[in-house]
């Protein structure tokens, strides 16, 4: 949905819980309005037909009334508008999840000749499968940051990169690599980082992801995609929406912004116990090496020295699981599940070690959850020496993160 530009800006915490909502004082109500109509009555048979027409030559949103729930729907659209504003761009996009909204950019871009895809690893798992599976006809070069502007062909026509990247942390320059994509657009999957920690457009990225099931919601409780961009390649956008119909559902368009009424709250609280774990971590014999942004967030990821999966089945507090971003912590193994689907040579090289767990810190208190990791950690094996093991835990500049991040 399209901003209203002429909003006075807002502090992020504001925007949070009023954008979409802008007008419900008006309608006589406090509460968002859920819409689950599938279709809408029209008398008017012949201004129907003008707007389909309008939708289907330029893809935007038709003035009136809604049409049909797979082309437009009211509390969707309020998502959209709010998750814009949060992200600082004109439009926003949703989609019935953040794999049906990264094909959606993939299908835009190759429907103008433009196959070509240049990314950086790691990338979520099923994100990685997609380019390299070629299964929307894509051709992905993957390169380290430095090599993107070497890689860029005539029919390049998206540079893709994660950061903080799934699993490991790992962060790009989002500003450099801006300037080396030139006039190709890049896609920054902001999923970790979410609208709270930084906000790529500013840094001129023209193309946002996320994985809303993630801390969008951040209950667990609801599945979807949106992608924040510019007005004229969200009309593509719903253009492909609709012909596919990867659209989200209005249930879940209302939980997803009723998400975000919290979601700077519940991203600083979770940083902060995120923060203090891997401190601890990373003085713990048991652990090899932390992994945590300089932006901060919610995610640590660390290796083990003992045996990853006996942490796994050790936790009893945290819930080992995969997705990420609810209010109660989640640990996995991407080795043997979120990145099992890329090829170990191509996860090893992306940092993904088999020995590298991933933890999504929810808002439990930080005593609880570091008894909890201390239990499953002693049931993982043996720690090693403290000499090999200390020097191993400095690797990353985790106390320079952690200053940088300001927590």
């Amino acid at each position: 949905m399209k901003t209203d530009a002429s909003t006075t800006p807002r502090a992020l915490a504001t925007e949070a819980v009023h954008a979409g909502r802008e007008d419900l004082a008006a309608l006589g109500v406090h509460a968002p309005p859920l819409d689950l109509s599938t279709t809408y009555p029209s008398y008017d048979s012949r201004a129907e037909a003008a707007r389909i027409d309008e939708f289907a030559t330029t893809g935007a949103q038709p003035d009136g009334p809604p049409i049909y729930a797979r082309l437009d729907n009211p509390t969707t659209a309020r998502f959209e508008s709010a998750l814009a504003r949060l992200e600082g761009a004109g439009s926003a996009v949703a989609f019935a999840s953040g794999m049906a909204a990264l094909t959606a950019v993939l299908l835009v871009r190759s429907s103008m000749g433009l196959r070509h895809v240049v990314a950086v690893r790691p990338l979520y798992g099923c994100s990685d499968h997609l380019l390299n599976a070629g299964l929307l006809g894509t051709e992905v070069t993957w390169v380290d940051p430095a090599g993107i502007a070497d890689a860029i062909r005539p029919d390049t026509g998206l540079v893709m990169v994660e950061t903080p990247a799934n699993p490991t942390l790992a962060e790009v320059d989002i500003r450099a690599v801006a300037q080396a994509c030139g006039s190709v657009p890049l896609l920054v999957d902001n999923t970790f980082a979410t609208p709270v920690l930084q906000r790529p457009v500013e840094h001129g990225a023209r193309i946002v992801l996320h994985s809303a099931t993630k801390y969008l919601g951040g209950h667990g409780d609801v599945m979807g995609g949106v992608v924040a961009c510019d007005e004229e390649f969200a009309r593509l956008l719903r253009q492909v929406r609709f012909a596919t119909g990867g659209v989200l559902h209005p249930l879940a368009g209302y939980l997803l912004l009723r998400g975000l009424s919290t979601l700077p709250v519940r991203v600083r609280a979770a940083s902060a116990t995120a923060a203090e774990l891997a401190r601890r971590l990373a003085a713990d014999p048991r652990v090899a090496k932390v992994h945590y942004p300089k932006v901060g967030g919610a995610m640590v990821a660390f290796d083990v020295h003992g045996d990853p999966h006996a942490v796994i089945a050790g936790v009893r507090l945290i819930t080992p699981a995969v997705s990420l971003g609810s209010v109660d912590s989640l640990i996995q193994h991407p080795a043997s599940i979120s990145h099992r689907i890329v090829a170990e040579g191509d996860r090893r090289t992306a940092g993904v070690s088999d020995r590298l767990l991933r933890m999504s810190v929810g808002l439990e208190d930080t005593e609880d959850l570091w008894r909890d990791l201390c239990g499953a950690l002693s049931a993982a094996g043996p720690a090693e020496v403290a000499g090999s093991a200390g020097s191993a835990r400095t690797e990353g500049g985790i106390v320079r993160s952690l200053h940088s991040a300001g927590l």
